[in-house]
C-alpha cells in the first residue's frame, strides 16, 4: 500500500499550532478536578474514545464515562501527557501524539504498566479546536 500526504494549502496559524498543542493540557486540567464535563467538552459531538477495552461515542458518552471513572476506578489519580509530534493534515485537521499515562499517589511518571501512546484527531470547529477522535495504546507490550 503506497499513501501520499498532499501538502497543506496555506499556512497553519501559530494560534492554530499553539490550541492543538494545548490539547493535553485540557484534558490533564480536567482529569485534575475530576471534571467530566470539562473533559468531554475538549471533543466533538460525535468524537470517539478508545482505551483499552473502551471504546466511546459522542460527547455525552464520554462525559458519562468519565464521570463513573473518576467516582471509581480513576479516583485519586492524575493523568500526564506531552505532545511528541504534531502535523497539520490541512488548516483546519491536526494529528497529535503523545506520551504519557495515568499517576497514581506519589508518582511523577506512570508506571509502566499504565504508560500509553496516544493518537488525538483535532479538527478546527468555530469555538475553537476539538477532539474528533482520540486513541491510546499500551507504551510497552508488558
Amino acid at each position: 500500500m503506497t499513501t501520499q500526504t498532499a501538502p497543506i494549502s496555506g499556512p497553519v496559524a501559530d494560534e492554530d499550532k499553539a490550541e492543538v498543542a494545548g490539547l493535553p493540557r485540557r484534558i490533564v486540567e480536567a482529569w485534575a478536578r475530576y471534571d467530566s464535563d470539562a473533559f468531554a467538552a475538549v471533543f466533538t459531538d460525535e468524537g470517539t474514545m478508545i482505551l483499552p477495552g473502551v471504546f466511546q461515542k459522542g460527547r455525552e458518552s464520554i462525559r458519562a464515562f468519565t464521570s463513573a471513572a473518576f467516582a471509581g476506578p480513576y479516583k485519586g489519580t492524575r493523568v500526564v501527557g506531552t505532545p511528541i509530534d504534531v502535523r497539520f493534515l490541512s488548516p483546519e485537521v491536526a494529528v497529535l501524539i503523545t506520551r504519557g499515562g495515568i499517576c497514581v499517589e506519589g508518582e511523577t511518571e506512570p508506571a509502566p504498566e499504565r504508560a500509553v501512546h496516544a493518537s488525538w484527531l483535532a479538527v478546527k470547529q468555530p469555538d475553537g479546536w476539538r477532539l474528533a477522535a482520540y486513541q491510546n495504546s499500551p507504551l510497552n507490550n508488558a
